[in-house]
Protein backbone atom coordinates (compact mmCIF):
# COMPACT_ATOMS: atom_id res chain seq x y z
CA UNK A 1 0.00 0.00 0.00
CA UNK A 2 1.28 3.68 -0.71
CA UNK A 3 0.97 6.29 1.48
CA UNK A 4 0.19 9.72 0.70
CA UNK A 5 2.86 11.10 3.82
CA UNK A 6 2.30 14.96 2.42
CA UNK A 7 -1.26 14.65 2.66
CA UNK A 8 -1.72 12.39 5.96
CA UNK A 9 0.56 15.70 7.55
CA UNK A 10 -1.81 18.36 6.08
CA UNK A 11 -4.50 16.81 7.70
CA UNK A 12 -2.23 16.43 11.06
CA UNK A 13 -1.84 19.81 11.13
CA UNK A 14 -5.34 21.09 9.86
CA UNK A 15 -6.68 18.84 12.87
CA UNK A 16 -4.16 21.11 15.19
CA UNK A 17 -5.80 24.21 14.32
CA UNK A 18 -9.12 22.97 16.08
CA UNK A 19 -8.46 24.98 19.46
CA UNK A 20 -4.97 25.78 19.01
CA UNK A 21 -3.15 27.09 21.87
CA UNK A 22 0.48 28.09 21.62
CA UNK A 23 2.31 25.16 20.12
CA UNK A 24 -1.06 22.44 21.55
CA UNK A 25 -4.28 22.62 21.45
CA UNK A 26 -7.05 22.78 24.35
CA UNK A 27 -10.09 20.14 22.99
CA UNK A 28 -12.00 18.83 25.92
CA UNK A 29 -14.39 16.83 24.98
CA UNK A 30 -17.79 18.14 23.65
CA UNK A 31 -15.92 21.31 23.49
CA UNK A 32 -16.51 23.81 20.61
CA UNK A 33 -13.15 22.84 19.13
CA UNK A 34 -13.79 19.15 20.04
CA UNK A 35 -17.03 19.26 18.23
CA UNK A 36 -15.87 21.36 15.62
CA UNK A 37 -12.70 19.18 14.94
CA UNK A 38 -15.05 15.69 14.42
CA UNK A 39 -17.55 17.53 12.07
CA UNK A 40 -14.30 18.50 10.01
CA UNK A 41 -13.35 14.75 10.30
CA UNK A 42 -16.72 13.41 8.78
CA UNK A 43 -16.18 15.69 6.04
CA UNK A 44 -12.93 14.42 5.40
CA UNK A 45 -14.04 10.51 5.91
CA UNK A 46 -16.66 11.27 3.45
CA UNK A 47 -14.36 12.83 0.86
CA UNK A 48 -12.32 9.42 1.41
CA UNK A 49 -15.70 7.85 0.42
CA UNK A 50 -16.34 6.63 3.93
CA UNK A 51 -19.86 6.73 6.00
CA UNK A 52 -19.76 9.17 8.61
CA UNK A 53 -21.57 8.26 11.54
CA UNK A 54 -21.85 9.31 15.23
CA UNK A 55 -23.37 7.48 17.84
CA UNK A 56 -25.00 8.74 20.91
CA UNK A 57 -21.78 9.38 22.95
CA UNK A 58 -20.46 11.66 19.79
CA UNK A 59 -17.43 8.23 18.97
CA UNK A 60 -17.51 9.28 14.92
CA UNK A 61 -17.09 6.32 12.47
CA UNK A 62 -16.17 6.44 8.99
CA UNK A 63 -17.21 3.40 7.51
CA UNK A 64 -17.09 0.92 4.82
CA UNK A 65 -19.49 -1.61 3.68
CA UNK A 66 -19.19 -4.63 4.86
CA UNK A 67 -16.57 -6.64 7.46
CA UNK A 68 -13.67 -4.25 7.99
CA UNK A 69 -10.42 -3.49 9.87
CA UNK A 70 -11.00 -0.70 12.32
CA UNK A 71 -8.52 1.97 12.81
CA UNK A 72 -8.45 4.77 15.07
CA UNK A 73 -8.13 6.50 18.07
CA UNK A 74 -9.46 9.49 19.46
CA UNK A 75 -9.57 13.46 18.92
CA UNK A 76 -10.40 14.99 21.88
CA UNK A 77 -7.53 16.93 24.12
CA UNK A 78 -6.61 17.22 27.80
CA UNK A 79 -7.55 20.84 29.36
CA UNK A 80 -4.02 21.67 28.45
CA UNK A 81 -2.66 18.80 25.78
CA UNK A 82 -0.39 18.47 22.92
CA UNK A 83 -1.43 18.09 19.39
CA UNK A 84 -0.55 13.98 18.31
CA UNK A 85 -2.09 12.70 21.47
CA UNK A 86 -4.85 10.70 20.42
CA UNK A 87 -4.94 12.71 17.04
CA UNK A 88 -2.42 11.01 15.37
CA UNK A 89 -3.87 7.77 15.43
CA UNK A 90 -7.56 8.99 14.00
CA UNK A 91 -5.30 10.84 10.86
CA UNK A 92 -3.19 7.73 10.36
CA UNK A 93 -6.27 5.52 10.21
CA UNK A 94 -7.92 7.94 7.60
CA UNK A 95 -4.50 8.00 5.35
CA UNK A 96 -4.76 3.92 5.97
CA UNK A 97 -8.03 4.17 4.59
CA UNK A 98 -8.06 6.40 1.90
CA UNK A 99 -5.16 5.33 0.29
CA UNK A 100 -6.60 1.22 1.08
CA UNK A 101 -9.56 2.10 -1.10
CA UNK A 102 -8.01 4.14 -3.83
CA UNK A 103 -5.69 0.94 -4.45
CA UNK A 104 -8.60 -1.60 -3.94
CA UNK A 105 -6.67 -2.82 -0.42
CA UNK A 106 -8.01 -4.01 2.35
CA UNK A 107 -11.68 -2.50 3.62
CA UNK A 108 -11.10 0.07 6.70
CA UNK A 109 -13.12 2.13 8.70
CA UNK A 110 -11.39 4.53 11.01
CA UNK A 111 -12.52 5.82 14.42
CA UNK A 112 -12.97 8.87 16.63
CA UNK A 113 -13.69 8.14 20.24
CA UNK A 114 -15.02 10.53 22.56
CA UNK A 115 -13.70 11.55 25.85
CA UNK A 116 -10.88 9.45 25.79
CA UNK A 117 -9.27 12.19 28.30
CA UNK A 118 -11.53 11.35 30.67
CA UNK A 119 -13.01 14.86 31.09
CA UNK A 120 -16.10 12.75 32.54
CA UNK A 121 -14.51 9.35 33.60
CA UNK A 122 -12.18 7.03 31.81
CA UNK A 123 -11.73 6.43 28.28
CA UNK A 124 -15.78 7.33 28.31
CA UNK A 125 -16.42 7.15 24.35
CA UNK A 126 -15.03 3.33 24.19
CA UNK A 127 -15.98 2.04 27.38
CA UNK A 128 -19.87 2.95 26.78
CA UNK A 129 -19.70 1.37 23.08
CA UNK A 130 -17.69 -1.59 24.40
CA UNK A 131 -20.39 -2.15 26.93
CA UNK A 132 -18.27 -1.64 29.71
CA UNK A 133 -20.49 1.25 30.67
CA UNK A 134 -24.18 1.83 29.99
CA UNK A 135 -25.33 4.91 28.55
CA UNK A 136 -27.75 5.97 31.29
CA UNK A 137 -24.84 5.73 34.18
CA UNK A 138 -22.23 7.39 31.94
CA UNK A 139 -24.70 10.22 31.64
CA UNK A 140 -24.35 10.66 35.35
CA UNK A 141 -20.88 11.68 35.40
CA UNK A 142 -19.72 14.51 36.08
CA UNK A 143 -16.45 16.92 35.32
CA UNK A 144 -14.85 19.06 37.86
CA UNK A 145 -16.90 21.83 37.23
CA UNK A 146 -20.09 19.54 38.42
CA UNK A 147 -21.47 19.42 34.22
CA UNK A 148 -23.03 16.04 33.98
CA UNK A 149 -21.78 13.95 30.33
CA UNK A 150 -25.63 13.96 30.15
CA UNK A 151 -25.76 17.79 29.51
CA UNK A 152 -22.43 18.05 27.86
CA UNK A 153 -23.26 15.06 24.75
CA UNK A 154 -26.70 17.40 24.04
CA UNK A 155 -24.41 19.60 21.92
CA UNK A 156 -23.73 16.87 19.48
CA UNK A 157 -27.56 15.61 19.21
CA UNK A 158 -28.24 16.43 16.32
CA UNK A 159 -25.63 14.34 14.81
CA UNK A 160 -25.53 11.50 17.15
CA UNK A 161 -28.02 8.55 17.69
CA UNK A 162 -26.36 5.74 15.46
CA UNK A 163 -25.69 2.35 16.93
CA UNK A 164 -22.29 0.93 15.17
CA UNK A 165 -22.37 -2.50 15.43
CA UNK A 166 -19.09 -3.93 16.46
CA UNK A 167 -19.28 -7.33 14.73
CA UNK A 168 -18.61 -5.77 11.37
CA UNK A 169 -14.85 -5.27 12.51
CA UNK A 170 -12.85 -7.83 12.50
CA UNK A 171 -9.80 -6.06 14.77
CA UNK A 172 -8.93 -2.65 16.22
CA UNK A 173 -5.14 -1.30 16.10
CA UNK A 174 -4.03 1.86 17.50
CA UNK A 175 -1.21 4.19 16.46
CA UNK A 176 -0.52 6.30 19.15
CA UNK A 177 2.69 8.66 20.44
CA UNK A 178 4.36 6.61 23.24
CA UNK A 179 3.91 9.92 25.72
CA UNK A 180 6.94 8.48 27.32
CA UNK A 181 10.84 8.68 26.77
CA UNK A 182 11.75 5.05 26.44
CA UNK A 183 11.54 5.47 22.04
CA UNK A 184 13.25 8.76 22.25
CA UNK A 185 16.04 7.98 24.97
CA UNK A 186 16.63 4.77 22.87
CA UNK A 187 16.93 6.50 19.71
CA UNK A 188 14.13 4.01 18.44
CA UNK A 189 11.79 5.13 15.93
CA UNK A 190 8.73 2.40 16.26
CA UNK A 191 7.23 0.41 19.52
CA UNK A 192 4.87 -2.39 19.06
CA UNK A 193 2.96 -2.98 22.41
CA UNK A 194 2.71 -5.96 23.93
CA UNK A 195 0.06 -5.55 26.86
CA UNK A 196 -1.48 -2.01 28.42
CA UNK A 197 -1.82 -1.42 32.16
CA UNK A 198 -4.61 -1.61 34.22
CA UNK A 199 -5.77 1.24 36.34
CA UNK A 200 -7.54 2.34 39.25
CA UNK A 201 -9.08 5.91 39.39
CA UNK A 202 -11.30 7.50 42.30
CA UNK A 203 -12.07 10.67 44.45
CA UNK A 204 -11.39 10.98 47.90
CA UNK A 205 -12.75 13.79 50.05
CA UNK A 206 -11.38 14.48 53.30
CA UNK A 207 -14.13 17.04 55.59
CA UNK A 208 -12.41 18.85 58.27
CA UNK A 209 -13.58 22.42 60.17
CA UNK A 210 -13.92 25.70 57.92
CA UNK A 211 -12.99 28.35 60.41
CA UNK A 212 -10.77 31.55 60.51
CA UNK A 213 -6.78 31.34 58.75
CA UNK A 214 -6.16 34.43 61.26
CA UNK A 215 -7.61 33.49 64.40
CA UNK A 216 -7.66 29.66 64.43
CA UNK A 217 -4.74 28.17 66.29
CA UNK A 218 -2.94 25.79 64.88
CA UNK A 219 -2.83 23.26 67.20
CA UNK A 220 -6.88 22.90 66.85
CA UNK A 221 -7.42 23.23 63.64
CA UNK A 222 -8.74 20.41 61.35
CA UNK A 223 -7.23 21.54 58.19
CA UNK A 224 -8.76 19.30 55.12
CA UNK A 225 -5.93 20.04 52.71
CA UNK A 226 -3.41 18.81 55.65
CA UNK A 227 -5.03 15.55 55.90
CA UNK A 228 -4.69 15.10 52.27
CA UNK A 229 -0.47 16.54 53.03
CA UNK A 230 -0.56 13.67 55.45
CA UNK A 231 -2.81 11.11 53.69
CA UNK A 232 0.05 11.64 50.66
CA UNK A 233 3.62 10.75 52.45
CA UNK A 234 2.20 7.89 54.65
CA UNK A 235 0.88 6.48 50.84
CA UNK A 236 4.12 6.66 49.26
CA UNK A 237 6.34 4.70 52.30
CA UNK A 238 3.58 1.99 52.37
CA UNK A 239 3.51 1.38 48.83
CA UNK A 240 7.83 1.51 48.69
CA UNK A 241 7.30 -2.23 49.40
CA UNK A 242 4.25 -3.16 47.15
CA UNK A 243 5.36 -1.73 43.89
CA UNK A 244 7.36 -2.34 41.52
CA UNK A 245 9.41 0.78 38.98
CA UNK A 246 6.76 0.37 36.06
CA UNK A 247 4.33 1.32 39.15
CA UNK A 248 2.52 4.58 38.88
CA UNK A 249 0.55 6.70 41.30
CA UNK A 250 -0.75 10.26 41.06
CA UNK A 251 -2.86 12.78 42.97
CA UNK A 252 -3.98 14.80 39.89
CA UNK A 253 -6.38 17.11 40.79
CA UNK A 254 -7.35 18.68 44.50
CA UNK A 255 -10.23 21.09 45.46
CA UNK A 256 -9.98 22.83 48.31
CA UNK A 257 -13.64 24.19 50.16
CA UNK A 258 -14.38 27.35 49.99
CA UNK A 259 -10.77 28.07 48.75
CA UNK A 260 -10.06 31.21 49.93
CA UNK A 261 -6.74 32.99 51.04
CA UNK A 262 -8.27 32.92 55.02
CA UNK A 263 -10.24 30.56 55.67
CA UNK A 264 -8.73 27.31 56.66
CA UNK A 265 -10.29 24.49 54.60
CA UNK A 266 -13.10 22.45 55.45
CA UNK A 267 -12.99 20.45 52.55
CA UNK A 268 -10.51 18.63 50.13
CA UNK A 269 -11.55 16.63 47.03
CA UNK A 270 -8.67 15.03 45.04
CA UNK A 271 -8.31 12.43 42.60
CA UNK A 272 -6.36 9.43 43.77
CA UNK A 273 -4.86 7.52 40.56
CA UNK A 274 -2.51 4.02 40.16
CA UNK A 275 -1.36 1.83 37.36
CA UNK A 276 0.18 -1.46 37.44
CA UNK A 277 -0.34 -4.23 35.05
CA UNK A 278 -0.81 -6.64 37.65
CA UNK A 279 -4.10 -6.93 39.02
CA UNK A 280 -3.34 -8.37 42.44
CA UNK A 281 -1.15 -5.34 43.13
CA UNK A 282 -3.95 -2.81 41.73
CA UNK A 283 -5.92 -4.48 44.23
CA UNK A 284 -3.53 -4.28 46.96
CA UNK A 285 -2.67 -0.86 46.69
CA UNK A 286 -6.71 0.11 46.68
CA UNK A 287 -6.33 -1.69 49.74
CA UNK A 288 -3.54 0.43 51.37
CA UNK A 289 -5.07 3.83 49.93
CA UNK A 290 -8.35 3.20 51.69
CA UNK A 291 -6.58 1.83 54.76
CA UNK A 292 -4.30 4.83 54.70
CA UNK A 293 -6.98 7.28 54.38
CA UNK A 294 -9.41 6.21 57.27
CA UNK A 295 -6.06 6.31 59.19
CA UNK A 296 -5.08 9.83 58.66
CA UNK A 297 -9.01 10.76 59.05
CA UNK A 298 -9.21 9.04 62.37
CA UNK A 299 -5.50 10.22 63.61
CA UNK A 300 -6.69 13.82 62.67
CA UNK A 301 -10.43 13.84 63.49
CA UNK A 302 -11.70 14.10 60.07
CA UNK A 303 -14.50 12.65 58.25
CA UNK A 304 -12.96 10.73 54.41
CA UNK A 305 -15.68 9.72 51.89
CA UNK A 306 -14.79 7.43 48.67
CA UNK A 307 -16.11 8.17 45.10
CA UNK A 308 -17.40 5.73 43.19
CA UNK A 309 -14.10 3.54 42.06
CA UNK A 310 -13.41 3.90 38.15
CA UNK A 311 -10.65 2.05 36.22
CA UNK A 312 -10.08 -0.90 33.45
CA UNK A 313 -8.37 -4.54 33.17
CA UNK A 314 -4.48 -4.54 32.19
CA UNK A 315 -4.81 -6.11 28.64
CA UNK A 316 -2.99 -8.16 26.20
CA UNK A 317 -1.88 -7.54 22.75
CA UNK A 318 -3.52 -9.77 20.49
CA UNK A 319 -0.45 -12.20 18.99
CA UNK A 320 -1.73 -11.69 15.07
CA UNK A 321 -1.83 -8.39 14.83
CA UNK A 322 1.23 -7.75 16.97
CA UNK A 323 2.98 -9.93 14.89
CA UNK A 324 1.79 -7.88 11.42
CA UNK A 325 3.06 -4.75 13.34
CA UNK A 326 6.16 -6.51 14.12
CA UNK A 327 7.50 -7.45 10.60
CA UNK A 328 6.11 -3.88 9.37
CA UNK A 329 8.31 -2.28 11.97
CA UNK A 330 11.53 -4.47 10.95
CA UNK A 331 10.75 -3.17 7.61
CA UNK A 332 10.66 0.17 8.01
CA UNK A 333 12.97 0.65 10.79
CA UNK A 334 15.24 -2.10 11.12
CA UNK A 335 16.92 -2.18 14.57
CA UNK A 336 15.44 0.56 15.16
CA UNK A 337 11.90 -0.66 16.98
CA UNK A 338 11.04 -2.27 20.45
CA UNK A 339 8.31 -4.49 21.78
CA UNK A 340 7.06 -2.24 24.72
CA UNK A 341 4.33 -1.95 27.14
CA UNK A 342 1.97 0.72 27.32
CA UNK A 343 1.75 2.71 30.84
CA UNK A 344 -0.71 4.93 29.52
CA UNK A 345 -4.38 4.28 28.93
CA UNK A 346 -6.29 4.09 25.79
CA UNK A 347 -9.39 3.00 24.02
CA UNK A 348 -7.87 -0.19 22.74
CA UNK A 349 -8.38 -1.24 26.34
CA UNK A 350 -12.02 -1.26 26.00
CA UNK A 351 -12.21 -2.20 22.17
CA UNK A 352 -10.51 -5.55 23.52
CA UNK A 353 -13.67 -6.77 25.06
CA UNK A 354 -14.79 -7.14 21.44
CA UNK A 355 -12.30 -8.08 19.10
CA UNK A 356 -8.75 -8.44 18.45
CA UNK A 357 -6.14 -5.59 19.40
CA UNK A 358 -3.44 -4.06 18.68
CA UNK A 359 -1.28 -0.98 18.81
CA UNK A 360 1.75 0.94 17.53
CA UNK A 361 3.96 3.78 19.18
CA UNK A 362 6.15 6.51 17.80
CA UNK A 363 8.41 8.19 20.06
CA UNK A 364 7.55 11.50 22.30
CA UNK A 365 10.80 13.83 21.85
CA UNK A 366 12.01 13.89 25.55
CA UNK A 367 8.92 11.60 26.72
CA UNK A 368 6.98 15.05 27.04
CA UNK A 369 2.75 14.45 27.11
CA UNK A 370 -0.58 16.04 28.26
CA UNK A 371 1.79 19.21 27.69
CA UNK A 372 1.84 21.81 25.32
CA UNK A 373 5.50 21.03 24.55
CA UNK A 374 4.27 17.69 23.00
CA UNK A 375 6.09 16.61 19.71
CA UNK A 376 7.36 14.33 17.60
CA UNK A 377 9.29 14.34 14.56
CA UNK A 378 8.03 14.06 11.50
CA UNK A 379 10.24 11.68 9.71
CA UNK A 380 9.09 9.10 12.95
CA UNK A 381 5.45 10.24 12.02
CA UNK A 382 5.59 8.91 8.73
CA UNK A 383 7.64 6.04 9.47
CA UNK A 384 4.69 5.09 11.92
CA UNK A 385 2.13 5.23 9.05
CA UNK A 386 4.43 3.31 6.89
CA UNK A 387 4.25 0.43 9.79
CA UNK A 388 0.70 0.74 9.68
CA UNK A 389 0.19 0.91 6.22
CA UNK A 390 2.62 -2.56 5.80
CA UNK A 391 0.68 -4.15 8.50
CA UNK A 392 -2.82 -3.30 7.44
CA UNK A 393 -1.92 -5.05 3.62
CA UNK A 394 -0.26 -7.85 5.03
CA UNK A 395 -3.43 -8.39 7.56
Amino acid sequence: MIVDADRFLQDLDHLRSFGAQGTGVVRPAYSDADIAARHWLATRMEDAGLTPAFDAMGNLFGLVDGPSLLLGSHSDSQPEGGWLDGALGVVAALEIARASREQGGPAVSVVSFQDEEGRFGVTTGSAVWSGQLSLDVADQLTDHSGVALGDARKAMASVAGAHVDPSRFTGFIEMHIEQGPALDQGGLQIGVVTDIVGIRDMKITFGGQQNHAGTTPMALRRDAFQAVSQFNAVLNDRFRNVVTPQTVWTIGHVTLHPNASSIVPGRATFSMQWRDADVPRLTQMEKIVRDTAIEVAEAGGFTVEFGDMLGLEPVAMDARLRGALELAAQRAAPNAWQTMPSGALHDATNVARLMPVAMVFVPSIDGISHDFAEDTERKDLVAGLSVLADAVSAL
